[in-house]
């Protein structure tokens, strides 16, 4: 057994020391404030049916799955926090609020569990922790619900968090490899709800787009052009839901193709493209993942149209691959035979055969998306990468050409030259559905479309 550990009051080395009196002042005259309403998370019944589906995987065990805890930035400033994605899906809570908070599956009988969440409940009037405390003191972050509250929201036991400290040890998802695998396996297929707050995610994305494009004549005039067209994005993302699902991706020139380039402070040139990869991430922390390569004038020139007509033309044949029963691998190797066919009649490869295509490409075609980016990641091979497809599962198809413009095996017009055009897509009985298809992707319908937003 373990000694509750009773925290300190976190304060630094500038705060001012309060007197006593101050202190018994402060101790009173506090109205009580309830949270009003239906507070019941509409998840909550899901997410029960989750924990379910874990708790019948490990009978008799006890199972501890960790919001995750807040992490110092500088000094005495945290990063924001996002919980667990494993947390998230099992309770239904998403807020800052959950940093440290554990959820724990406790054994009631050989076949099923009990759920007790266990949480640092708001800031008591009658300490000083509401006023003092900078890194849980509700008057420095926010109130947080107290314990009745927290199971009214999340339809679980909640306990205070100092009780955590006294259970025996279990198996625990973030040291626990097989507890973690299944977590990630149960999230593969995604029901309804969660479609839909992936297609959430991808109209919001769709607006942020919408909104690079308009702001795109104030990024061309700022020598960090591509910084600009980053914080346009993040405006959306922060106004329409928690933030970026991942570091954006703003990308023009030869920097396109550095695959994850999120340094951002180039400046932009007309003559030039725009990768853009990113993603709003909601309010219950499914995100989208969207890729468009934009021309910076509004018109591709015709060496970048060969480019981009190629990476649409793979993405077309990866999408025609999707289907349940499908290998996963199957769209990206149905887009990687299109690239390394094309690449070959531009005569940079001197046969479509072999893997030589993976010198201009680099990585896979796509991959699972949810509550991660880059979702169930912790699955095993046979589940996923060597796996079948199936209804309900969601995914990006994300072809790309990366001609880095220092690679002599090009022909000189072609180098400096990046183009991916990433979409996410669910799988249905028969095939899959275009969810980000309000975006164009053709490119005489991008530069329409670009056209009218700069024109508006």
């Amino acid at each position: 057994m373990h000694e509750p550990v009773v925290p300190a009051i976190r304060t630094v080395s500038h705060d001012l020391p309060f007197s006593q009196e101050f202190e018994a002042f402060m101790a009173a005259g506090w109205t009580a404030t309830p949270l009003a309403g239906d507070l019941r998370l509409p998840v909550a019944d899901l997410a029960a049916a989750r924990r379910a589906k874990l708790s019948a995987r490990f009978p008799g065990e006890r199972l501890i799955v960790p919001a995750g805890e807040l992490k110092v930035r500088s000094n005495d400033c945290d990063y924001r926090f996002r919980p667990h994605s494993a947390y998230a899906w099992l309770t239904g809570l998403t807020g800052e609020d959950q940093a440290g908070h554990v959820l724990v599956l406790e054994p009631d009988g050989p076949h099923r569990h009990e759920a007790v969440l266990y949480v640092r409940p708001r800031s008591s009037r009658d300490g000083s922790e509401f006023y003092r405390d900078r890194r849980y003191g509700e008057f420095w972050v926010g109130r947080r619900p107290d314990l009745a509250e927290a199971e009214r929201m999340s339809g679980i036991r909640c306990a205070h968090l100092d009780a955590y400290g006294l259970l025996p040890p279990g198996r625990d998802a973030s040291r626990d490899a097989e507890l973690a695998t299944v977590l990630s396996e149960l999230r593969l297929v995604k029901d309804a709800w969660e479609v839909a707050q992936l297609q959430l995610a991808v109209d919001h994305t769709t607006a942020g787009f919408e909104d690079v494009v308009r702001a795109l004549p104030r990024a061309l005039a700022h020598p960090r052009g591509e910084r600009w067209i980053e914080g346009v994005f993040a405006l959306r993302a922060r106004a329409e839901g928690n933030g970026t699902g991942y570091e954006t991706i703003a990308a023009s020139g030869a920097h396109a193709c550095v695959l994850h380039w999120i340094r951002n402070d180039g400046p932009l040139d007309a003559r030039d493209l725009l990768l853009l990869d990113a993603g709003v991430e909601t309010d219950t922390l499914y995100t989208s993942d969207i890729t468009r390569t934009l021309p910076l004038s509004g018109r591709f020139s015709p060496v970048q149209r060969q480019v981009y007509d190629l990476v649409l033309a793979a993405q077309e044949a990866g999408i025609a691959a999707l289907k349940p029963g499908a290998s996963f691998r199957d769209f990206h190797r149905a887009g990687m035979r299109v690239i390394a066919e094309g690449l070959a009649e531009w005569g940079v490869l001197e046969s479509a055969e072999g893997d030589f295509h993976r010198r201009y490409t680099l990585c896979s075609s796509g991959h699972m998306l949810g509550l991660d980016v880059h979702d169930c990641a912790r699955a095993r091979a046979e589940a996923y990468l060597d796996g079948v497809l199936e209804e309900g599962q969601v995914l990006t198809v994300e072809p790309g050409l990366y001609l880095q413009a220092d690679d002599e095996t090009l022909p000189a017009e072609l180098r400096g030259i990046g183009v991916r055009i990433e979409d996410d897509l669910v799988i249905t009985a028969d095939g899959a559905r275009l969810m980000s298809g309000a975006l164009p992707r053709t490119p005489d319908a991008i530069e329409a479309w670009m056209g009218e937003l700069l024109e508006g």
